[in-house]
């Protein structure tokens, strides 16, 4: 069964049900022998330095997109939500997910104040980490061991320039992320996402 056929139907579903059923596509797709031969064994060998986006598929606009993400030892995102629902299921290895409170109401442009809420550790026997848009939704993730770990998302619906905003607890700072700073394979690098 390929992507497309999987989320036939989440753009048109309301954020909470659409959720749901990500969850459900993608528990499905990370036990996909098919899906897992393909896009996930063949990263297990590849070098690399910092965490990028190894594989992108996205259906038309304002649709879904699937991300497979390589995250080296020692690598992780900033602090980060989005402008869309996610959910994500790590297939090798583990990887660490911070969750984030905001406590301030949001009425100060660039400024933000959070606190961290809850840690936890997520391989394929955890299950799926789920998150809704904007500060419902407010993470980390990374992989602190000193193994590789390969982990497979699902975002929808992807709308308007601005893919979700980054935080820097240091100086209570927030900004906009637009949507074309993905870090992948062969682009230059960027620090959000």
């Amino acid at each position: 069964m390929t992507f497309t056929q999987y989320t036939r139907s989440l753009e048109v579903l309301p954020t909470e049900l659409a959720l749901r059923q990500a969850v459900s596509v993608l528990a499905r797709l990370v036990r996909d022998s098919v899906f897992l031969d393909s896009h996930i064994l063949p990263l297990l060998d590849e070098p690399a330095e910092d965490w990028y986006v190894a594989y992108r598929e996205d259906l038309p606009i304002g649709s879904t997109s699937l991300q497979v993400f390589v995250w080296p030892a020692g690598t992780r995102t900033m602090i980060h939500d989005h402008a869309c629902w996610g959910a994500f299921c790590c297939v090798v290895g583990t990887v660490f997910e911070e969750r984030y409170q905001r406590l301030d109401d949001g009425s100060l442009a660039d400024h933000a104040r959070l606190k961290k809420h809850w840690q936890l550790p997520w391989s394929l026997e955890d299950g799926i980490s789920t998150v809704l848009p904007g500060a419902r939704g407010i993470h980390r993730v990374g992989n602190p061991t000193e193994v590789r770990a390969v982990s497979v998302h699902l975002y929808g619906p992807r709308l308007g320039e601005i893919d979700g905003r980054d935080y820097d607890p240091l100086c209570d700072y927030v900004c906009d992320r637009p949507h074309d700073r993905i870090r992948a394979r062969k682009q230059t690098p960027e620090t959000s996402r």
